[in-house]
């Protein structure tokens, strides 16, 4: 089925922090949390969570827009912005990605809602797939559940490797965009945490089909088609659209049992 895709080449690297620059606010959350993150706001807490050769400061006109509401966090995944870079490609698996997204959800108050883009959407379905309960919902843009068929899966993997530095990423880093198995496809029909799935109607078409695939299969998924978006539609003019939709999806969450 689908991958995630990893972020928009083009701009990547433009939005990583240069080196030198002065790194974004830290908070560190206790010495076992390595990311670099960006807090602020009060309220309920919703954690963002970025592709490929990205970093946190892509979500930064949707933070402004919600943190009069929510404490809104967004990560710098490991090998981007001001997040160390270990040259050991073992480091960078879905799975170890999992646990630094693990020991930052634990620092906060109450459960979160996790809002993934691309790479950082897979990571909020996976995440929602092995650790069923932990998060209060998941938001997700533009992304897919990857791969059963093993074949698309390598053939994907190759891709990932071949194309690291259109990401502005060194090699190792693209490792953790690899689909290592299909336990995300495998597992849809059995993730009953609430899902905001958002495709943008000017991203490649298989983005729409992927959420409408998730729709589908998960038992709590809405679709929404954002007409217009692009693959980063959230740093656009439709953020305010956006982060809309996001505030909505958080709020009918309290209606909910146990909500």
């Amino acid at each position: 089925m689908w991958a995630s895709c990893a972020g928009d080449y083009r701009r990547s690297a433009a939005r990583l922090a240069p080196a030198g620059s002065a790194p974004a606010p830290v908070d560190r959350y206790g010495p076992a949390v390595r990311l670099n993150t960006v807090r602020r706001g009060s309220g309920p807490p919703l954690v963002f969570l970025h592709g490929l050769g990205t970093s946190a400061a892509t979500w930064a006109a949707c933070m402004d827009l919600l943190s009069d509401r929510f404490t809104v966090v967004a990560i710098d995944l490991l090998g981007h912005g001001a997040s160390p870079v270990p040259d050991d490609p073992a480091e960078y698996t879905r799975d170890r990605a999992l646990v630094d997204l693990d020991e930052i959800l634990a620092g906060l108050v109450g459960p979160a809602v996790l809002v993934g883009h691309s790479l950082g959407g897979y990571l909020a379905l996976a995440h929602a797939a092995t650790r069923p309960g932990v998060a209060r919902g998941i938001v997700v843009l533009n992304t897919g559940p990857g791969y059963r068929d093993p074949v698309k899966r390598e053939e994907w993997n190759a891709r990932s490797r071949r194309n690291a530095h259109r990401f502005g990423v060194p090699e190792q880093v693209a490792t953790m965009n690899l689909q290592e198995d299909s336990i995300v496809m495998d597992r849809l029909a059995e993730i009953e945490t609430p899902a905001l799935v958002l495709a943008g109607g000017a991203d490649r078409p298989e983005y729409a089909g992927a959420g409408q695939y998730l729709e589908r299969k998960m038992p709590a998924a809405r679709f929404v088609l954002v007409e217009g978006g692009e693959h980063s539609m959230h740093e656009s003019a439709h953020a305010p659209q956006v982060a809309t939709l996001i505030a909505e999806f958080v709020d009918a969450l309290a209606d909910l049992p146990g909500g």
